[in-house]
């Protein structure tokens, strides 16, 4: 299916959210998500559907200054 993540048009074949993670090698990492606006904490992820053109936001901490 299409999505967008990060306002990059992409293809998945991942039915989750935690599966999306997974593909992109973000599962074991510091994340925040979003599905179309709505914040998804990490526990939600495995069974939050992902459906035909959701916006999706990943981001991740960064350090430095």
């Amino acid at each position: 299916m299409r999505i967008l993540i990060n306002g990059e048009p992409r293809e998945t074949g991942a039915r989750t959210l935690g599966e999306l993670c997974a593909a992109l090698e973000l599962g074991g990492g510091k994340i925040a998500t979003a599905v179309n606006g709505t914040f998804v904490p990490a526990r939600a992820r495995d069974g939050h559907r992902l459906h035909p053109r959701d916006e999706i936001e990943i981001v991740s901490p960064r350090q430095g200054g």
